[in-house]
């Protein structure tokens, strides 16, 4: 089942719900118990003003509208006769009677509730009451009196009286007592808990704005306000003992009722998505202005003594609901959103209810029965919370749909990522195998090159012998196999790097009668020394090597190598032989230059001294 199925058949529910309620609370009302009496025709005698005058009226005698604007008290006496005088339990039924009363049979007193003498206290006339009756205080003629104390605007009176066996009687009472005061208690309970979900919803649901403002949804919180005002409305139907005194109290109330209509407007506006058209900001203002007369309505009306003020406030409230939802209903009838629509049924559900409640209690004679305002009203509340729904599911949707379209381009950007990652690592294997090619292609420039260019050069000028030529050649030779060496020696191990030019040269060097004189320490593998440095330290040292085979003279060479510091680290290498010597600062060979280049391009200090029988060369790593 889709949501909007259900979302209609909940509100198919409820108003069928409330349609049986209120016809079966119309049979309740209308049908009495055979056995019961009502009793109707009373002698009054009213006090207004310090003026007492009796006549004979007929119940219901509501006060407001038989005396307008005033307060002051009246007595009735209802005579009445019975066949026989009953001997099982009887009760005495009175839907509402007040403001304060006192009730008395027969020279006895049966129950008394406020204050007579002093008005604008309790409000006792807002319960049904039921007093039990001993059978042996009945006769066959007797006197019901009762006296009751009325205020101004608080709809005081007397309703007829309904006297029979306690078991009908009872059935009555709880019927009535039900649906104004359990009924009413329902309500309350309701309406605060969606009001102070709404007002949560309201402070909790933020959005910043473009310019960096907080943003919240207004419909929340007009929801919040009615349903909020409503249960203060509602819940003064419970008490009978107001927080403050009346006629403030009342003026309470009608603020209350007010702020209900108004924000229920306000709140439509805001589902049918109407908040920036000027219409609807005209009827802000208009619904502001109803607000604020509303408490200087309700001072001339309950203070003032001056009842067509409220009865004018009432007219202009009620005509500009009638209007919007007339408006509100005929938008939504030619097409709108879900929410538009399930307010729309309830607007006229609630509107059809209001007239009702219109016709019993302002156009009729009756007094003492009950609003089916304060129950059709629940509908709002509960449509609040499929729209609550409805915006969550949609929520849900954007927010499932932005995170599968998130994924999606995270899935997107990652196969980029994996693309662009494998181009580039096949371009640095590209690179390196470029470099590696630069490299061979340089150190064979260097080093094999240098050497065949310079045994041509020896047998292109006649002037070099053939051992001569050999040398350079054999030099050229052991260049190469020191750079194919280098490709596998482990980056920073000199011990590795000293003993692959050991077993290379040595030989060279006994044949030409040059001992050899080892002094290398073991020594930790040198960390910043990668194959590049590997491969530059091992042309320096081939280099001097091949100068003092060529050059030197010598018949001792020695090799050390040590540690910098007793914790292993750093190297200082040194090459010392006893050949004739130089001068330092006058020689400027090509070799000498490329070892000082390379000795930089490492980051390490190359140091040469030299003098009679004693040359050393000497590279120090840190």
């Amino acid at each position: 089942m889709t949501i909007r199925r259900a979302l209609r058949s909940l509100l198919f529910w409820a108003f069928g719900l409330g349609l049986g309620l209120a016809c079966v609370s119309g049979q309740a009302l209308a049908q009495a118990p055979a056995q019961t009496l009502e009793l109707r025709a009373a002698q009054a005698t009213v006090t207004l003003k310090g003026q007492t005058q009796q006549q004979a009226v007929n119940l219901p005698y509501h006060w407001d509208r038989k005396h307008p604007g005033l307060a002051g008290s009246a007595t009735f006496e209802l005579a009445f006769e019975l066949a026989a005088v009953p001997i099982e339990p009887y009760a005495l039924y009175l839907p509402r009677l007040g403001n304060a009363y006192e009730i008395w049979l027969n020279g006895t007193l049966l129950q008394t509730k406020g204050d007579l003498q002093q008005g604008n206290g309790a409000d006792y006339a807002k319960a049904p009451r039921l007093i039990e009756l001993d059978p042996s205080l009945l006769r066959t003629r007797n006197v019901f009196r009762v006296h009751i104390r009325a205020d101004v605007g608080r709809r005081g009176g007397l309703a007829p009286l309904t006297l029979g066996p306690r078991a009908q009687v009872q059935e009555l009472y709880q019927h009535d007592y039900d649906w104004r005061i359990t009924g009413s208690l329902a309500v309350v309970i309701f309406s605060l808990l969606i009001g102070v979900v709404a007002l949560a919803l309201w402070a909790t649901q933020v959005d910043v704005s473009a310019s960096g403002w907080l943003k919240r949804d207004p419909l929340y919180l007009f929801a919040a306000l009615a349903e909020l005002s409503w249960t203060l409305r509602i819940g003064d139907t419970l008490i009978a003992h107001s927080p403050i005194a009346w006629p403030w109290w009342g003026m309470v109330g009608l603020l209350a009722a007010t702020v209900w209509v108004s924000s229920m407007m306000l709140f439509c506006v805001e589902v049918a998505d109407w908040g920036r058209l000027t219409a609807a900001i005209w009827l802000r203002r208009w619904l502001g202005l109803l607000l604020a007369t509303s408490v200087a309505a309700g001072a001339a009306a309950l203070a003032g003594g001056f009842p067509l003020a409220m009865t004018l406030l009432y007219a202009a409230l009620g005509l500009t609901a009638l209007i919007f939802a007339s408006l509100f209903i005929w938008q939504a009838a030619r097409g709108a959103s879900l929410a538009h629509r399930l307010v729309a049924l309830v607007l006229l559900w609630n509107t059809l209810v209001g007239l009702r409640d219109l016709y019993v209690f302002r156009i009729s004679q009756g007094y003492g029965g009950n609003t089916l305002m304060r129950y059709s009203s629940v509908l709002f509340g509960v449509t609040l919370g499929c729209i609550v729904i409805m915006r969550f599911r949609a929520a849900s949707a954007q927010a499932r749909d932005l995170n599968a379209n998130l994924l999606a381009r995270v899935a997107h950007r990652e196969q980029e990522l994996t693309q662009s990652y494998q181009r580039l690592e096949q371009l640095a294997r590209e690179q390196e195998r470029a470099l590696e090619r630069s490299r061979i292609l340089r150190d064979m420039h260097d080093g094999v090159g240098s050497h065949i260019s310079t045994a041509i050069r020896q047998l292109e000028s006649g002037r070099s012998g053939p051992g001569e030529v050999l040398q350079t050649l054999r030099d050229s030779l052991d260049q190469l196999k020191l750079s194919i060496d280098a490709m596998n020696l482990p980056p920073g191990d000199i011990n590795a790097l000293l003993a692959n030019i050991r077993y290379r040269l040595e030989p060279r060097f006994l044949a030409c009668n040059i001992a050899w004189q080892w002094n290398v320490e073991v020594l930790k593998p040198v960390s910043r020394l990668d194959a590049s440095a590997m491969r530059q330290l091992q042309f320096m040292l081939f280099e001097a090597l091949s100068n003092v085979l060529q050059h030197a003279q010598a018949s001792v060479l020695q090799i050390a190598a040590s540690s910098l510091s007793a914790a292993g680290t750093g190297v200082r290498l040194q090459i010392i032989d006893n050949g004739r010597g130089f001068d330092v600062a006058q020689v400027k060979h090509r070799g000498l230059l490329s070892m000082q280049e390379r000795a930089h391009a490492i980051d390490a200090t190359l140091d040469i001294s030299s003098t009679a029988r004693r040359t050393r060369l000497e590279i120090t790593i840190e």
